[in-house]
């Protein structure tokens, strides 16, 4: 009788060692997964719902695009400083990994994850801020109307979805088309891309033309949310 109990209690004892084993192991993957670094980048703040997004899209003004005077980029001064750092400095911060400054605020270290072909940068002079709706595209869309202090917080903007970092390559290809000409190569994008557009026209109160619209549509139906 005696043998069969420390056999019993031997053999429990090794189901208590393979079990606190096995916790061990889903405690060391669990943590794995914790810590494993995650993909750099992120959407500019102020990234709408698709019901949102819906709502505004509905909403714009559709009408030919149009301008009281001929395009010039300077009418929309950019980039200024504030605080020490410059709009596109303070957009390479917010949207690296593992971004170092110096005293200046230009970027000594980190990377950039382009949102719109999925390229990662590490060099900052390889990465362009795009203006998500181009400074042109706006000027054809009611900013020839604005004061010039309207137009730099619109080509400054950093509380909406309208500055995002990504590839120079990237931006030169989109350069200054709307939805209707041109959508981020990579199609898993093209939610958050109507949705930004859509929200920077919105609550900017730009115009939509016709084809652009009939464009936006079928990007943000692409959303699940």
């Amino acid at each position: 009788m005696s043998q069969f109990v420390v056999q019993r209690g031997h053999r429990r004892g090794l189901r208590s060692r393979h079990l606190i084993a096995s916790v061990a192991v889903l405690a060391l993957v669990a943590l794995l997964l914790v810590a494993r670094p995650q993909a750099a980048g992120a959407y500019p703040p102020d990234l709408p719902s698709k019901a949102v997004a819906q709502s505004e899209l509905d909403a714009l003004t559709v009408q030919a695009e149009g301008a009281s005077a001929p395009y010039d980029r300077e009418l929309f001064p950019h980039w200024i400083t504030v605080d020490g750092c410059t709009t596109r400095e303070t957009v390479l911060q917010r949207d690296g990994d593992g971004v170092e400054v110096g005293s200046d605020c230009y970027p000594t270290s980190g990377s950039w994850y382009s949102e719109w072909d999925g390229e990662t940068r590490t060099a900052p002079a390889d990465i362009d801020i795009d203006h998500v709706v181009a400074l042109s595209e706006a000027w054809h869309s009611g900013a020839s109307e604005w004061t010039t202090d309207r137009r730099q917080d619109f080509a400054n903007d950093l509380t909406g979805p309208q500055l995002i970092a990504v590839t120079s390559e990237v931006n030169v290809s989109k350069s200054d088309n709307d939805p209707a000409e041109w959508v981020p190569p990579l199609t898993d994008k093209h939610c958050a891309y109507a949705k930004m557009w859509i929200h920077t026209k919105a609550r900017w109160d730009l115009s939509v033309d016709s084809a652009e619209k009939a464009a936006l549509q079928p990007l943000l139906d692409t959303c699940s949310f």
